[in-house]
């Protein structure tokens, strides 16, 4: 097995964004622990189902989200080796709207551990944009919020949340109580949900082809992985917590193939332990400036090819796949952290294959500023595409 290149895998960044006591010994993957709820638990017969197949299904308390019923579902579906796994997805319905359009809203995970899920951030306080997510409650829309990273939390692993992504909205339209069989179904997201939005609806035509989409949503989204990670060294760097959570959720996702574990020294594979349950602004305190010369064991490993190769495989820049869905991107055109070029370069190759895309630069450095001006726009488009109006496209 070829030795996987600390410098590329280490330090992938946001997908958006001491001590030597306890150190595990095993260098193998190191999982988030288990969420205690029997309801997370997958069945022994998963295989025998289908993606997009309900489990499971609950009623839950949404009072904290005013004008709201909830419900959350447990479904089958694929992890990127093509194995069976269980995902959850919550959904918000809004009070008195019978047969209303379904949003699935790809939140902003950016995390380790089970309860940064949306399932349970939505209501512990760990969800950043959960605000941002009601909006189409507002509109009279409901609300499907996927744990799109699956039940080992594999941030980073991008195909796995397409295919996450779809199934849980297959699932959802599958439980009768909620009556949404044949209401009209968008999908969005900004940053890592972005990805997990734009992996989804370039997978939908051979992944889920029954499924029918209104539109896709898409912004800040992280285009190449791998470009991403060989932009940066062994400096410090203010955003390495969650740079290193993205490493180790793809260590996660891809044992075999990417064993960073192996490459840490003592003290990189404390701060394994110390953040491996971890969320998003736990891992960007205590990951920021520190750098990946202080975890690795060497800094001469070459370049692997098999590195590169899943990298590539979960970047959206490198997958063959199209989508027919009505798709509006929007990207800052400077900014730092998930670069324009790809993303751009992606929109012109759909352009050329005869998708229907919509592609929107803002002239904007920073990241989380460009969520804000260009969702307006999004959520527009999304209703524009829920009336059945003319499809514009910028190709």
């Amino acid at each position: 097995m070829s030795r996987v290149p600390f410098r590329i895998a280490i330090l992938l960044l946001s997908i958006v964004s001491l001590g030597l006591l306890g150190v595990p010994a095993n260098a193998q993957p190191l999982y988030p622990t288990p969420d205690p709820d029997p309801f997370y638990t997958p069945p022994s017969e998963l295989e025998a189902l289908r993606p997009g197949d309900v489990v499971r299904s609950r009623k839950i308390d949404t009072a904290f989200y005013v004008g709201t019923e909830g419900w959350q579902i447990a479904f089958r579906s694929t992890n990127s080796l093509g194995g069976p796994v269980m995902g959850v997805t919550t959904v918000l319905m809004p009070v008195g709207v019978r047969n209303p359009p379904l949003v699935s809203y790809q939140a902003l995970i950016n995390s380790l551990g089970t309860q940064c899920n949306p399932s349970r951030s939505l209501f512990n306080g760990e969800l950043q944009d959960a605000v941002g997510a009601m909006l189409p409650i507002g509109r009279g829309w409901a609300v499907s919020l996927p744990d799109y990273l699956g039940p080992t939390s594999a941030y980073g692993a991008a195909k796995l949340s397409g295919m996450m992504t779809l199934d849980s909205v297959r699932a959802v339209q599958k439980v009768s109580e909620l009556g949404l069989s044949s209401s009209p179904v968008a999908i969005a997201g900004y940053s890592g949900g972005g990805m997990a939005t734009a992996w989804a609806a370039a997978l939908q035509p051979t992944y889920a082809p029954e499924l029918k989409l209104a539109a896709a949503v898409a912004g800040g989204i992280p285009a190449d992985l791998e470009e991403m990670a060989l932009s940066l060294g062994f400096a410090p760097h203010p955003g390495f917590g969650l740079a290193f959570a993205a490493a180790m959720g793809l260590e996660r996702e891809y044992p075999n193939r990417l064993p960073i574990s192996d490459q840490l020294n003592p003290n990189g594979l404390w701060f394994r332990e110390f953040t491996h349950d971890a969320c998003r602004r736990f891992l960007l305190f205590h990951g920021a400036f520190r750098s990946a010369e202080q975890m690795a064991a060497t800094k001469s490993l070459m370049d692997s090819p098999e590195a590169r190769a899943v990298l590539r495989e979960n970047s959206l820049r490198y997958f063959d796949g199209v989508p027919t869905v009505p798709t509006y991107v929007w990207q800052g055109r400077f900014d730092t952290l998930t670069f324009f070029n790809p993303v751009a370069e992606v929109a012109d190759r759909y352009c050329r294959a005869g998708a229907p895309v919509q592609f929107r630069p803002y002239e904007i450095a920073e990241h989380m500023t460009t969520a804000v001006a260009g969702f307006a726009d999004a959520w527009n488009y999304v209703e524009a595409r829920f009336r059945g109006d003319p499809v514009p496209t910028s190709c």
